[in-house]
């Protein structure tokens, strides 16, 4: 081999995108600006990241604020009574052949968001009769067929009769006559007996499946209504302890001791149930007592596995769950999903039928409203600060990591403390609403800027508290340590919205990073090296010639920086080196065969 670059092989002319390849590793560097891309070079590579430019937040409100002014007088005079609240709240429903979207706004700013796919399974709050396929005594669990591709996980502790909830008071035992005594019901050791393999159990979904794992599940049934959670497996009725009001509560705890209940079945009180009047809990239970009926005429006729009970779709479930007294308003793009809310609703209360209305204007109602460039943003690693701090958000495999930074804050206070501590408390309002928007769950670390001062650390403890209150889904929070990390864990029934929306990508396998061009050079050339050491040592007097199948980037280090260290082998070895780039090729795989029989080198 002479002193130049290798060059590709002249064994046969490369086709128009080996070609193509090549020249562009070959043609020197312009001086002048490169030629605009054609359509199909645009079309190879990911498209542009867009610019997201934050939505002013007063803007929004102004909107949110003129909305309100339209609301029908009734509505107005109540919320003149209701002075603590001081806010407009709309939910959104945009339903599209695909997919169903919901947002809640407060003020024109979007505080909930969640999506629902037309295929979608809703195994979370589903009820099926399964059989125990197998128990694990090392995990005490029990792994239960119920029709989906994944077994569902049963613990065995999620097997006997749930604890007593703190989250609830409890009232009233509603115990069948024929009772076991309480030092007679079963153990864990029991469990084995109770349920071998092969037998029947009705179970409830609690956790859907997430990566690899199966759904969770418990035989603790708990079936929701719009005032009421009907819990036919427990005697215990209770109210919920986020109703604070004691007045209200000696209101409710009558109420419960008057409603007629069936024989070991249960109760208990949701918040959405305060200030409501006793035929709205009849006329609720009577639903789930029905719904229940349901349940048990699919239990009997029907063989496991198979699902009895399934969650509402998205639309019907927010309404239940969020059309609350707050909500001022709900605003529904599909007629037929506005008949179907308006339908549910009007059994319970008429008064919150009025308050669900049909959208008819033409531009998407997503749009109208500012929703979609808030989207836009939800998805970003970075968010901004009112006051021109950020969060950086990473969603890892263990935890969920947000880092507050001081960025470009606005505020002029000479204190730097105090610009730390203001930094800190917007820093906390806003993870909290990211939480609830992307659905985070699980172990959360926030790493607050250092806070050397213990009432700082204590204010933004207390003000994240308060803004993960309004959260539906279990939260337990620790103060913030002496090092400004706070703790926080967060139930997690799904994927987070990420998740469901993003896969990873196949190029760099979600690792967000490829290898640079110098190290697959060295790899390369260190597998050559090894190849070539095999070759030689076989001592059969042939001649080899080697093709190499590399990306066009990897060809052009070695055209250039590598190149003589590439002639250098061919010298020290009498082999034959010819290069072969390709667009198609991964950036990090090549190929190194025999140019005369095919044969590819490992």
């Amino acid at each position: 081999m002479n002193d130049r670059p290798p060059q590709p092989s002249p064994e046969r002319a490369p086709d128009d995108r080996e070609a193509a390849a090549l020249a562009d590793t070959q043609a020197p560097r312009a001086a002048s600006r490169p030629a605009p891309k054609t359509l199909d070079e645009q079309l190879a590579e990911p498209p542009e990241e867009p610019v997201h430019e934050p939505v002013d937040r007063n803007e929004l409100k102004a909107g949110a604020q003129e909305r309100a002014k339209q609301r029908p007088l009734l509505q107005k005079i109540l919320s003149v009574f209701k002075k603590e609240k001081t806010s407009f709240r709309e939910l959104i429903i945009n339903s599209e052949p695909l997919e169903k979207r919901v947002a809640l706004l407060v003020d024109g700013v979007l505080e909930k968001f969640e999506i629902e796919r037309h295929d979608a399974d809703r195994m979370v709050g589903g009820i099926f009769k399964g059989r125990v396929k197998n128990l694990d005594p090392g995990l005490k669990a029990a792994f239960v067929d119920i029709g989906y591709s994944k077994n569902a996980f049963l613990h065995y502790w999620d097997m006997l009769p749930a604890a007593a909830d703190s989250s609830v008071e409890v009232v009233r035992k509603n115990s069948k006559k024929n009772a076991i005594p309480a030092g007679q019901e079963p153990t864990v050791k029991d469990i084995p007996n109770l349920y071998p393999p092969g037998s029947e159990i009705v179970i409830q979904v609690t956790k859907g499946p997430i990566g690899t794992k199966g759904p969770r599940t418990t035989t603790n049934l708990s079936i929701p209504g719009r005032y009421l959670v009907l819990t036919p497996f427990s005697d215990s009725c209770g109210i919920s302890r986020k109703i604070e009001d004691n007045k209200e509560r000696a209101r409710l705890r009558q109420l419960v001791n008057e409603l007629t209940i069936p024989e070991g079945m249960g109760v208990i009180v949701r918040t959405a149930g305060e200030g409501k009047k006793a035929r709205y809990f009849v006329r609720d239970l009577h639903l789930l007592l029905k719904t229940w009926s349901d349940i048990q005429a699919k239990l009997n006729s029907q063989r496991a596995p198979v699902a009895l009970y399934q969650e509402p779709d998205i639309v019907e479930r927010t309404v239940r769950d969020f059309l609350t007294e707050e909500v001022d308003r709900v605003l529904i793009d599909n007629p037929e999903d506005h008949a179907r809310c308006q339908a549910s609703v009007a059994q319970i209360s008429q008064r919150s039928k009025n308050k669900i209305a049909l959208y008819k204007d033409s531009i998407p109602i997503f749009e109208r409203f500012n929703i979609e460039r808030q989207i836009e943003q939800t998805f970003q690693r970075k968010v901004s600060l009112p006051s021109g701090g950020e969060i950086i958000i990473d969603e890892t495999e263990a935890l969920i990591a947000i880092d507050v930074n001081t960025g470009s804050h606005k505020n002029k206070a000479s204190d730097e403390k105090n610009v730390i501590y203001s930094v800190n408390l917007e820093a906390a309002v806003e993870a909290a609403r990211q939480i609830r928007l992307r659905n985070l769950g699980g172990l959360i670390i926030i790493d607050f800027i250092d806070m050397k001062e213990r009432r700082h650390r204590n204010g933004v403890y207390e003000k994240l508290c308060e803004a993960m209150a309004e959260d539906k889904a279990k939260n337990h929070i620790l103060p913030i340590s002496q090092l400004g990390i706070l703790q926080m864990t967060r139930q997690r029934q799904q994927e987070s919205l990420t998740s469901n929306l993003y896969t990873d990508c196949p190029y760099c396998r979600g690792r967000g990073i490829v290898k640079s061009a110098t190290t697959m050079s060295v790899e390369l050339q260190r597998k050559l090296s090894s190849v070539i050491r095999r070759l030689v040592a076989r001592k059969d007097g042939k001649e080899y010639q080697l093709r190499v199948l590399v990306h066009p980037s990897i060809l052009e280090r070695l055209r250039s920086e590598d190149a003589n260290l590439l002639v250098r082998m061919e010298r020290e070895y009498g082999v034959k080196l010819a290069f072969r780039a390709d667009p198609g090729y991964h950036v990090e795989n090549f190929k190194i065969i025999n140019a005369l029989t095919g044969e590819e080198y490992r």
